[in-house]
Order: structure tokens, then sequence, then C-alpha cells
């Protein structure tokens, strides 16, 4: 089983980026989280940030046929980007959305999810341990 973690903008920015919401873990220690829980599930993962997003839409495209599961934190792009939503609808691999922060207590924009319209699974305000949990649901429920 493979999966693809992606992240959109300014996660590459954790540790610096408002530590009082996000936390003062960096990125590098997300992504070392993310690949010691695939090791324990057994699980391969690739990982991938961008702050541009054709970027993101293009590794979205780029994972039809090679992936099992996403799981994307699509960021800003997640109450902007319709062209995620379609990236992901057009790949129809099942997908899980991540937000590190609980974005339904935050400001009024950030209350639609364009991405989220396309994923099964969300997981929202559990810090970076969202990536972990959603890596265990994806495995348990594609299996």
């Amino acid at each position: 089983m493979k999966f693809l973690v992606v992240n959109g903008p300014n996660i590459n920015m954790l540790g610096i980026r408002e530590p009082g919401i996000y936390g003062r873990d960096t990125y590098a220690s997300l992504i070392a989280k993310i690949e010691d829980e695939a090791k324990r599930l057994g699980v391969d993962v690739e990982c991938f940030q961008s702050n541009h997003e054709g970027a993101l839409v293009d590794v979205i495209q780029n994972a039809y046929g090679r992936f099992d599961g996403i799981i994307i934190n699509p960021a800003a792009y997640t109450h902007t980007s319709v062209a995620i939503l379609d990236a992901l609808k057009a790949v129809a691999i099942p997908a899980a959305e991540i937000h590190i922060s609980d974005v339904s207590k935050r400001e009024d924009f950030r209350q639609i999810s364009y991405a989220g319209m396309a994923c099964r699974w969300h997981f929202i305000g559990e810090g970076l341990d969202g990536y972990l949990h959603a890596m265990r649901v994806m495995k348990e429920e594609l299996q």
C-alpha cells in the first residue's frame, strides 16, 4: 500500500509560522513523524510540499495509478482552489483532508473547503497527529 502526502502553501514554514496556532514542530519533524508511522504501519509513503497551486495539481494528477491513497493539507488553497478539487475528483484516489488547526473555529473565510468535497475522510484540528491518524484510518479502511 502506498500513500501520497501533499502539503500546500506555508506548511514548509511550520515552527516559524504562527506557533500559537500551528505549534513549534518544523516541517522536517512532520516528515520524520510521517515516515516513522509509515514504517510502523508497513506502508510506503511519499511526501510533497509546494507553495504553488499548479504544482499541487500536477502531483495529484501524477498520483493516478501509482498511489492507493492521498493525504492532503491544501492549506490556504483549501478555501480557494477548485483546481485542486477537480484534480482529486479526476484521479478518484481515496483521499483524506488534513488541517493542523481547527479551521471550524477560525475566520469565516476558512469555513469552505473545496478540496474537502473530494475527500472521504477529514482530520481537523489534531495538530501534526492528524496526518498519522489519517494514515492509520486509511490503511485500515483500504485493506
